[in-house]
């Protein structure tokens, strides 16, 4: 059955009436919580991950998407009302959007970023509709030692290309895998680095960590630096004749396309997060516009292009995740974990043992960027209200939310400590400049490289070399020379690009560079 068929058969499930409304649930409550200021996509999915876990497999996998991609475009308008981007990937669009919001230009601006953002996603679902399903079956013959070489390059590239210095990447994912060892080895089954605790013998709960690291740290780190003054909101104004010009229209249609064009494939290898895209799209639409004296003083190219790269390279990064299990950023992490905890393991096998579940969830993201642009083009003063909410009680009540989350797990006091203690560490992560999201990869990740690893050496009677000597394994680890070096490359070019902008122009960054 061809990839069509599948999907028009995806779109038979999630069209019904209790999966439209999920749908729609979950884009607006990730829009909401996507909009506060400080938020960013991993840290709305982490924390409204609990919520799920009482409906069934396809209905909260579909939630999930749309709070994904609700998550993603939320971030947009507190970067133009606000000048407080919720993640890095954000940073251009507050330079140009907050400028053109400060000339009266703010429904223009925001119009350009959802509308982008429908453009960009709808063709990059597009890509992955037409990509995962080759990529899944070519990746169906892969031996264990293969997947260890793939493992090994979600380690190198996420912990060397995520986060401004490479040592601290490291040191963040080698946390991540020792918290992975944690608990009952499934050969042995033996306790390890448990220190005698019986609620450790089952290994910390990813959820706890991921809860911790992006809803209590986070929201700590944001607090100790924002906890001063009020919001300063530039009013919007309303009415459809103040959005998009005519002339608005010529100089955006571009900028979308060639947005999306630069973010799929960035988003569907680990090469730095859609961070790295949206400077190359505004380093691009900067080169190639007719109007570059506006650029830094409110260019609607600069929103349209990075806004469109940023949701592109967020589909983008599915593509690793359901094909091969691979998570490249911590907002795919989060998702990986929300497979897991129904028992669904991403890969290769993903599209024979639950094709029907893998396509509804594919037509839900067509079906949710739908309903996003419905959502965020008449809703934008509901959004702006959201903006005003004061401060103590929005940190307060993303702590008392993560606090029900976590006891909502196993309803264990000893869940509520360790989420407490995940949280400290998320702080002073942030505080010293250490990124969390090689942290979670690497304990998401950890257990199934040690499985694959030992398959690997049993097959060959510990014979270490056929690590490197099967065909696939001696491919990728050329391939991950490649990665890091371009990967590298793109980062220097988007520092430069970074000093460049922000000489001039204070932007404030208030979270890690990931999707």
């Amino acid at each position: 059955m061809d990839s069509w068929t599948l999907l028009l058969e995806g779109f038979a499930t999630a069209l019904q009436p209790q999966y439209l409304a999920f749908a729609f649930l979950g884009v607006f409550v990730g829009t909401a919580v996507g909009v506060l200021p400080g938020i960013g996509p991993a840290m709305t999915v982490a924390l409204l991950l609990p919520l799920t876990y009482t409906l069934d497999p396809a209905a909260a996998l579909i939630t999930f998407a749309g709070i994904y991609y609700g998550g993603m475009y939320g971030g947009s308008t507190t970067s133009i009302l606000l000048n407080t981007p919720g993640e890095s990937a954000s940073i251009v669009t507050a330079i140009e959007g907050n400028k053109m919001a400060r000339m009266g230009r703010g429904a223009a601006a925001l119009a350009t970023a959802a509308i982008g953002s429908f453009i960009a996603g709808t063709l990059a679902t597009l890509g992955l509709t037409l990509l995962a399903p080759l990529l899944a079956q070519f990746a169906v013959n892969l031996g264990p030692a293969d997947y260890v070489a793939l493992i090994v390059i979600a380690f190198i590239t996420v912990g060397a290309l995520i986060g401004s210095s490479i040592s601290r990447g490291m040191l963040s994912l080698g946390v991540g895998l020792f918290l992975g060892l944690v608990g009952t080895d499934w050969l042995s089954g033996q306790q390890r680095y448990t220190l005698g605790l019986p609620a450790l013998s089952d290994g910390v709960d990813i959820v706890l960590v991921a809860v911790g690291l992006f809803a209590v740290g986070e929201t700590f780190y944001i607090a100790a630096r924002l906890r001063h003054g009020g919001v300063d909101v530039i009013p919007v104004t309303r009415g459809w004749r103040s959005w998009m010009t005519k002339a608005d229209w010529r100089r955006s249609w571009k900028p979308w396309l060639r947005g999306t064009a630069i973010g799929f494939p960035i988003g569907t290898i680990p090469a730095g997060g859609a961070d790295v895209a949206t400077f190359l799209s505004y380093a691009t639409e900067r080169k190639l516009s007719k109007h570059r004296d506006e650029f830094g003083r409110g260019a609607i190219e600069g929103v349209a292009g990075p806004e469109s790269a940023n949701n592109a390279a967020a589909a983008g990064v599915l593509v690793p995740l359901l094909t091969l299990g691979l998570p490249t950023t911590a907002t795919a992490a989060i998702i990986l974990t929300a497979f897991q905890s129904y028992g669904i393991q991403p890969g290769p096998l993903l599209f024979e043992s639950q094709s029907n579940l893998v396509w509804a969830l594919i037509a839900s993201l067509y079906i949710g960027n739908v309903i996003l642009i419905v959502l965020n083009l008449p809703l934008v003063g509901m959004w702006v209200k959201l903006l005003q909410i004061p401060r103590p009680y929005l940190y307060a009540g993303i702590l008392l939310f993560a606090v029900f989350g976590a006891y909502a797990l196993h309803s264990s006091p000893t869940d509520i400590v360790i989420l407490l203690i995940v949280g400290i560490l998320g702080y002073f992560m942030r505080r010293y400049g250490y990124p969390v999201a090689p942290l979670v990869v690497g304990m998401i990740l950890g257990p199934m490289a040690e499985e694959q690893l030992r398959k690997a050496l049993q097959l060959s009677q510990g014979d270490l070399s056929t690590l490197v000597t099967q065909p696939f394994a001696a491919i990728a680890y050329g391939v991950l020379a490649l990665l890091i070096v371009g990967g590298l490359w793109l980062r220097r070019r988007q520092r430069r690009y970074e000093q460049a902008l922000t000489a001039s122009i204070a932007v404030p960054i208030t979270a890690d560079s990931e999707v």
